[in-house]
């Protein structure tokens, strides 16, 4: 059986919460340190490199991992509560982080204490989830799965629709499902994540909880999370295949080979996430669990600190990352008011700016361990004081 910790939280979820935690820090001190991080497309095969590629593409697994799993934390937490508590906990919470990331993220991304640019992601997008999932909760479980599957399956029958502009109906259209920015005198806000399919995927993972059920043998579980898992990998490259539909960007031949034709072929799209994109991302992380259901040893113990305090150390990984970018530069003689962002990073501010790749990944491995302490400490506090109901928001 999957080992429970103290709290009742599953291990394996934790294990795999916490591994894309790491993953995710890697994006970001990409970001803010390699040579083009912040404007290239390391996707692009016509000009990437493998390093840099797998560098940027690996990375793919956090966001889709980890708003599917906020859906799963969602069911397990409610299994003890009524649907009238977990929904009230839900809106709550999700309301809460909508507020961390326009107030807080966007303060800790950018260093702009005028708010000059509000980058709406993952913080945002899980917040809102939560609130339309307090609402989505009242469902039947089996029509929760069915609404989750309807709209990661067929949303992408909407990319056709396009909006420009910032009036009412294109601010909505860019929240709902199509990337998009808005700009209000020296303040610009940038819809990173359309909520229309991380509702999809949110919704899935709050019936997937139902495999982790109690009355669930492992055996159960293990033959459907292979399943899923292998189901979703060869609908991927089914349809990757056909090249038809479930990703707005199609894969084409490129001149450099056959190898940047397979990453093209792998480049699918994030912002919004097609089906396509889901299905290559969360199936391999079904597999990865039923790896992971019974491994116990230093590393997993070491992912289990991240994975159980993900918030925190979410927050604390952009402030860390940010800061080190800015003391990176005063060692290096260059300007350092570049890091207080506004939206002229989108034109030219970091033109010339940053490092090799093989600084990146010093950096990220540096970041990810000065973190773990009080990563660890934090989880130990939350822990010691389990009746704190506060703590459940953080």
């Amino acid at each position: 059986m999957t080992s429970t910790l103290p709290s009742g939280r599953i291990q394996s979820i934790d294990i795999l919460r916490g591994l894309v935690m790491v993953i995710m820090a890697l994006d970001h001190v990409r970001d803010f340190f390699h040579l083009g991080g912040a404007t290239g497309d390391p996707l692009d095969p016509d000009t990437t490199t493998p390093i840099l590629y797998f560098t940027r593409f690996i990375t793919h697994y956090c966001a889709p991992v980890f708003v599917f799993l906020a859906g799963t934390s969602a069911y397990l937490y409610g299994r003890k509560k009524s649907r009238k508590d977990l929904a009230r906990f839900l809106l709550t919470r999700g309301l809460w982080l909508i507020f961390v990331e326009i107030a807080i993220m966007s303060l800790l991304w950018w260093f702009n204490p005028k708010y000059e640019l509000i980058n709406l992601q993952v913080i945002w997008a899980i917040g809102l989830c939560m609130v339309i999932l307090s609402a989505i909760v009242y469902l039947p479980l089996k029509w929760i799965a069915v609404l989750g599957f309807a709209i990661v399956f067929g949303h992408n029958l909407l990319d056709g629709i396009t909006v420009e502009g910032q009036d009412p109906a294109a601010i909505l259209w860019y929240i709902v499902h199509q990337w998009g920015m808005a700009a209000y005198g020296d303040h610009v806000v940038l819809f990173y994540y359309p909520v229309l399919a991380w509702v999809g995927v949110m919704s899935l993972g709050f019936a997937f909880g139902t495999i982790y059920d109690r009355e669930r043998t492992a055996e159960f579980r293990k033959k459907w999370l292979l399943r899923i898992g292998l189901g979703a990998i060869a609908l991927f490259f089914i349809l990757r295949g056909l090249n038809v539909y479930g990703d707005l960007l199609r894969w084409e031949t490129v001149d450099r080979g056959g190898f940047y034709t397979f990453l093209s072929f792998m480049n699918v799209t994030k912002y919004p996430p097609s089906l396509l994109f889901v299905l290559i991302t969360l199936g391999p992380a079904m597999l990865f669990l039923v790896a992971i259901e019974n491994v116990q040893n230093r590393l997993t113990d070491w992912l289990l600190v991240f994975g159980r305090v993900p918030f925190f150390y979410y927050v604390l990984h952009v402030f860390v990352i940010h800061l080190a970018a800015v003391i990176g530069i005063l060692i290096t003689g260059g300007n350092w008011r570049i890091m207080i962002v506004d939206a002229s990073l989108f034109t030219g501010l970091w033109d010339g700016y940053g490092y090799p790749l093989y600084v990146t990944y010093f950096v990220w491995i540096a970041v990810v361990i000065l973190l773990y302490f009080p990563s660890r400490a934090y989880m130990r506090y939350k822990l010691q004081h389990k009746e704190k109901a506060w703590l459940s928001y953080l």
